[in-house]
């Protein structure tokens, strides 16, 4: 009895604890997502009133470099990806000054044109100002690990203006795989508080509900299957994209400021071949994506170029928007060439290409239903699940822990960080998918 007593006891001050520990971070999160959001829409509209601003991205990109380098290395590149990292390597432990340096560079490579994403920069500006507060009140580094990825879901719950995806998506995006339920009843009170914070304080956020859902057939099912297959193909692409930029921008031996001037000169180049529709956030064209407007076919992997080089090339920012711009755009290549309705499969694209990019399927479909309404979430998470099988072993955020097999006919070791896993095919002999591989070679030799 004493024992039962006493495990309630500490159960019920844990709960209390996190409790009060998650609101303030979710107050602290949705304050400063406000106000980077309230910064970014000034600024963009400030160089919106030119009509060649993007000839200012060499500038923009060398001063990004130049303060990231010299002020806080740790703010480079897509920002979520670096709070993974710190909390597998560090315990959560982020340096104060990433805060400001990366609010800043953010906002001036989106005003300036640089094609990333918002949710990067609030995910990493949450997660420091709840590792600077854990350093504050001095917390163990399981705390202040739990504080942090409470800092992650609170920034992506107040930047999309989705409570329960950007809980789940804090949790799920550290491991491929698995789910931190210890830290899910932190992680929801501090994304739900933060995005009623950030309401609070005028931000609005995009909601585009799907009603042109058609009624479910086996054909149409069969259709829902492929879009998936096609979204984890365009997934691998957009990765491939992200690891080609990195690699080519580490080859180039310049001074880091200097490969930001390449880098604005490239996408310089590249506007005045396709259009000013590929540089910052994009979300005109994902907004007409969804009201069934068709896109470019060439949209989604020149999107993808853009962003590789703005990443490489000294630019800060997120990756989810562009994921959304290429997800929303590979959507509506899909709809045109099966004869299906264009709005339906820019959601379901847009969701499904999170999913196989993040390694977030169930983030990526609750997403579905917060932004587009219960009719399309069963066919979008079909859609993503197999968008996240598709994509294989790889995602946009190399530090995460791979903790599953996507296959048992893959040979791939678990509890690495996914980008230095190597996955070989090793079919079972019984196994359905080995007698396929078998056959393949067989075709193979033969032909």
């Amino acid at each position: 009895m004493r024992r039962r007593l006493k495990e309630e006891t500490i159960l019920f001050i844990s709960v209390i604890k996190w409790v009060f520990l998650a609101a303030i971070t979710g107050i602290i999160v949705g304050l400063s997502t406000a106000i980077f959001l309230k910064l970014l829409v000034w600024s963009t509209k400030m160089s919106g009133n030119y009509q060649y601003y993007f000839l200012l991205l060499p500038a923009g990109l060398f001063l990004s470099a130049l303060m990231i380098k010299y002020l806080a290395p740790d703010a480079q590149g897509h920002g979520t990806e670096k709070v993974i990292e710190a909390i597998h390597k560090n315990s959560g432990k982020i340096k104060a000054v990433v805060v400001p340096v990366k609010l800043v560079a953010t906002v001036i490579t989106i005003a300036l044109g640089g094609s990333v994403g918002k949710e990067g920069p609030c995910a990493q500006i949450g997660a420091g100002l709840s590792s600077v507060f854990a350093d504050i009140f001095r917390f163990d580094n399981n705390d202040r690990r739990k504080l942090v990825i409470c800092g992650i879901s609170a920034g992506f719950a107040s930047v999309f203006g989705t409570p329960i995806a950007g809980a789940i998506f804090g949790v799920e995006v550290l491991f491929v795989g698995a789910i931190l339920y210890d830290v899910l009843l932190p992680s929801f009170i501090a994304g739900i508080i933060s995005y009623h914070i950030s309401i609070l304080f005028g931000v609005t956020y995009f909601y585009h509900p799907i009603t042109l859902v058609p009624v479910f057939t086996n054909q149409f099912f069969i259709k829902v299957v492929m879009g998936g297959m096609f979204f984890g193909f365009c997934s691998l692409i957009l990765i491939e994209m992200l690891k080609f930029g990195d690699r080519l921008s580490k080859r180039i031996q310049l001074w880091a400021p200097l490969k930001g001037v390449i880098g604005g000169i490239a996408l310089i180049a590249l506007t005045f071949i396709f259009s000013k529709q590929y540089l910052g956030l994009g979300l005109d064209t994902i907004e007409q994506s969804l009201s069934g407007i068709k896109t470019a076919w060439y949209a989604f992997p020149v999107k993808s170029i853009f962003t590789a080089i703005t990443l490489s090339f000294g630019g800060s920012g997120g990756i989810v928007t562009p994921i959304f711009f290429v997800g929303s755009s590979a959507g509506t290549l899909f709809a045109s060439l099966a004869g299906l309705d264009t709005a339906t499969f820019a959601a379901i694209g847009l969701v499904s290409l999170l999913a196989g990019a993040a390694n977030t399927p169930i983030a990526a479909s609750i997403m579905a239903m917060e932004l587009f309404g219960t009719t399309i979430a069963p066919y979008a998470t079909i859609a993503c699940v197999i968008s996240f099988l598709m994509t294989g072993h790889r995602s946009v955020y190399p530090s995460q822990v791979l903790s599953m097999k996507k296959s048992s006919s893959i040979n791939v070791e678990t509890g690495k960080e996914i980008e230095g896993v190597l996955a070989q095919a090793n079919p079972r002999k019984k196994s359905l998918t080995g007698t396929i591989l078998k056959i393949i070679r067989m075709f193979r030799k033969a032909k």
